[in-house]
């Protein structure tokens, strides 16, 4: 495994550590009624990220599950995510469509 390479799993390794052991914040409980809560999904479907009710998100890429995990907060409209690897992405809400990273996803409906 190159220097680089192995840099990149350590520094991963314990940014997941440390991630996991970060305390609860405020807003990451009591958020099982929050009106966000659920899965949003890519028109596509490509895309699927399930917001949790404990403050934590898991997303799926085509065949790929839980590509990433990771925290998130609400204020507001506005969305921050914390993925365990260290990476951060924001998002919004307008007029019930979640728009992050680029994409645009809809709360997926029960029938689908």
């Amino acid at each position: 495994m190159s220097t680089g390479r192995a840099r990149t799993t350590i520094l991963a390794a314990l940014a997941a550590a440390v991630a996991a052991a970060q305390p609860a914040k405020s807003t990451e409980t009591g958020m099982t009624d929050h009106p966000y809560v659920g899965m949003w999904v890519t028109e596509d479907r490509h895309v699927r990220q399930e917001l949790l009710a404990n403050g934590r998100y898991d997303e799926a890429r085509g065949t790929r599950r839980s590509a990433y995990q990771g925290r998130y907060e609400i204020d507001g409209n506005r969305i921050e995510y914390w993925d365990d690897t260290g990476f951060t992405a924001d998002g919004v809400f307008i007029d019930g469509v979640l728009h992050h990273g680029g994409m645009i996803m809809y709360r997926e409906e029960a029938d689908r």
